[in-house]
């Protein structure tokens, strides 16, 4: 065989299994993250906070459902959402399902574009150009149904909100905001530094954009947990990200990063993929326990 039809070969051969391995292996591959986040005031006993986020949930996907459902073994203080958790006009009843033994603890959750709106094709290629701010839209999603399932099992609804969750003897102040992919988000509702009369205070946003976490830590908030980046949801090994599908610096679109001298961002690369395009590499999904300790 001639050495360049070879090398083309084996190139094809080469991508299609790595295309396997990202859409049969990786993508179902769940993982819990453990991140210590050193933010509370000296003397304070350790908050451990599960985060999740980007479950882009169909009915079909049982295993998710599942796996999500024996995070609640962890026994967390305080569970938060951080969007994205439908992709299909029937997952409500899926998500509720997975959330089901979580929901009995303290929470709060915001929604992001997906909860909104259902998902549509997109160009790949179209993540790699600069973001003209234009977003397509499809049908409108049961995002009220999802919202109300949470609220009523007693989580906060940090929609353009500030909610206080009371976790064991100690009261947290939230802060969250609408999703800023789709300008939804209204931060002048809820700026202001945190309460005097609190024990912690934390921003809560699904896409972590500049004009959102610059003003939670402008504002003295100490931490932000974000999702909507899937971690890049295709990266280079040794290198990282290459795309965060927002204005945050594609190395910092997964895990925990100083934000500003007195502000932590973590960003969570969540559990889920469009149905679009259901593909991981170099980035399994996952939650993220984050074991808050004084700083």
């Amino acid at each position: 065989m001639h050495l360049v039809t070879r090398a083309l070969v084996g190139t094809a051969v080469t991508g299609a299994a790595a295309l396997a391995y990202s859409a049969g292996f990786e993508v179902r591959s769940f993982r819990l993250r453990r991140v210590t986040v050193p933010v509370l005031a000296p003397g304070q006993a350790p908050l451990r906070v599960l985060q999740i986020t980007d479950l882009h949930m169909t009915p079909g996907q049982h295993r998710k459902q599942e796996w999500v459902r024996r995070l609640a073994d962890l026994k967390p203080d305080l569970v938060i959402d951080t969007g994205d958790n439908l992709a299909h006009l029937e997952a409500v009843p899926s998500v509720l399902h997975a959330l089901e033994p979580l929901l009995a603890l303290p929470g709060a959750f915001v929604l992001g574009s997906n909860d909104i709106y259902a998902p549509v094709p997109k160009n790949p290629a179209k993540y790699l150009r600069p973001d003209t701010g234009e977003r397509a839209h499809s049908q409108e999603l049961p995002w009220r149904d999802l919202r109300d399932g949470m609220a009523s099992a007693g989580w906060a609804d940090l929609t353009n909100a500030r909610g206080r969750v009371k976790v064991g003897a100690r009261e947290v102040e939230l802060v969250g905001v609408d999703d800023p992919h789709i300008w939804r988000d209204r931060y002048d509702a809820v700026e202001g530094p945190p309460a005097d009369d609190v024990d912690l205070s934390f921003g809560v946003v699904h896409a972590p954009y500049h004009r959102v976490v610059d003003r939670m830590a402008a504002d003295g908030l100490p931490l932000v947990l974000a999702g909507h980046t899937h971690g890049g949801q295709l990266r280079i090994p040794f290198y990282g990200a290459l795309v965060s599908n927002c204005d945050l610096d594609p190395r910092r679109a997964r895990g925990l990063s100083r934000h500003t001298d007195s502000t932590l961002l973590h960003v969570s690369a969540g559990l889920g993929t469009s149905p679009y395009t259901p593909f991981r590499f170099a980035c399994p999904p996952e939650a993220t326990l984050l074991t808050l300790v004084a700083g």
